[in-house]
């Protein structure tokens, strides 16, 4: 009797719930660990069925049509989901007409859009130009897209040589391009790839004046103090594995200034690796790239689309939370500055109300200056 008395109170255990990705856990303090590591937020990406959070847009993806999709979810956005953007339409002609924006055309190939010789460099538009007002400093801050080709050097050809650089703006123009004089022997020109020969570098611009030239249009007069604090007028650098391209152009950029698609947790896999530009390009823009030689153009443009996406994002910040997540990268790990007692009479939401993301959300860039 006593067993039988006892079974209905164990099948009444109540457990607690992740408002945000919806685990249960059987004790309130295995649900506090979790929001303590899970850096829930609304930067998070979110199915707009049932509204999970997801680590990654890759996680999101997997939720709503991966190989073991949550069937509700599922069902609901491949009638009225589009499949890049990932987002959810009231009805399939909504759907169809977003399409025609989101699903964007390749770039054109350089050799199209440059009036000049890919021979020498190309430099189309003034670095210093927005920013020549005063009553324009609170604009939000500008973004340019860099990219790299690589030669081999060294006796197996596997030392990274920078031999190609191109820098594309918002509106997709060319602001500098250049090939690049190695500065030790070049020994595989990796022509499969980079399609690249030994006459196009030649006479090439020497590696210290294509550094002056890219620091010029990314730094846009500004001082470099104001550079180190809060960027001021300097542009954002855009790019995919911006340490490596600039590594190999012997640079050095503030980190708070880049804006890395190789690095950016909601673009990142499941398991936080990073994709490559290939594929994202593919899958958030929907046009195929590098199908050929690598064209440093194609991937500057790809890759500030793909920014450009993530920062049109509308995370509907309330008023009293957007001057703390402003905050550019300090306040935005203090999450649960708390004493465990405070936090343990704290509920599932109010547990989801002080969490705080791990990193800087793109859309953030939109909002304000730095």
């Amino acid at each position: 009797m006593e067993t039988q008395e006892a079974s209905p109170a164990k099948s009444h255990t109540s457990r607690h719930k992740c408002s945000a990705c919806y685990k249960q856990f059987k004790k309130k303090e295995h649900l506090i660990a979790h929001m303590k590591v899970s850096y829930h937020s609304v930067h998070q990406p979110k199915c707009e069925v049932c509204y999970k959070h997801c680590k990654s847009l890759e996680s999101l993806r997997e939720h709503l049509t991966g190989p073991l999709p949550k069937a509700n979810c599922s069902s609901i956005f491949s009638e009225r989901g589009c499949d890049l953007c990932l987002k959810l339409f009231d009805s399939q002609s909504a759907l169809i007409e977003h399409r025609e924006i989101c699903c964007l055309p390749a770039p054109r190939p350089f050799e199209t859009i440059s009036v000049s010789s890919t021979d020498s460099p190309v430099h189309t538009s003034d670095p210093i130009d927005e920013y020549n007002h005063d009553d324009r400093q609170q604009e939000r801050p500008k973004a340019i897209a860099l990219d790299c080709e690589m030669v081999g050097g060294g006796s197996d050809g596997s030392l990274d040589l920078c031999a190609r650089v191109c820098l594309v703006d918002e509106d997709e123009n060319v602001t500098f391009h250049s090939y690049v004089q190695p500065q030790i022997p070049v020994t595989d020109y990796r022509y499969e790839v980079t399609g690249l020969t030994e006459g196009q570098l030649k006479d090439a611009m020497p590696l210290k004046e294509v550094q002056e030239r890219i620091l010029e249009i990314l730094y846009n007069g500004e001082s470099v103090g104001k550079l180190r604090l809060d960027g001021g007028k300097a542009r954002l650098l855009v790019g995919h594995d911006i340490e490596h391209g600039l590594d190999c152009l012997r640079m050095n950029y503030p980190d708070h200034l880049q804006r890395d698609t190789a690095r950016y947790c909601p673009l990142m896999k499941t398991n936080l690796a990073s994709h490559s530009l290939k594929y994202l390009t593919k899958k958030y823009l929907g046009y195929d790239i590098q199908c050929g030689f690598h064209d440093p153009y194609e991937d500057c443009v790809s890759v500030m689309r793909i920014y450009k996406r993530m920062r049109a994002q509308d995370h509907q910040l309330e008023g009293a939370k957007v001057s703390t997540l402003l905050d550019d990268g300090h306040n935005l790990l203090r999450n649960f500055e708390f004493s465990n007692k405070e936090l343990e009479k704290m509920s599932p939401d109010e547990l989801y109300e002080i969490s705080r993301s791990n990193y800087r959300c793109w859309c953030l860039d939109s909002k304000c200056a730095l």
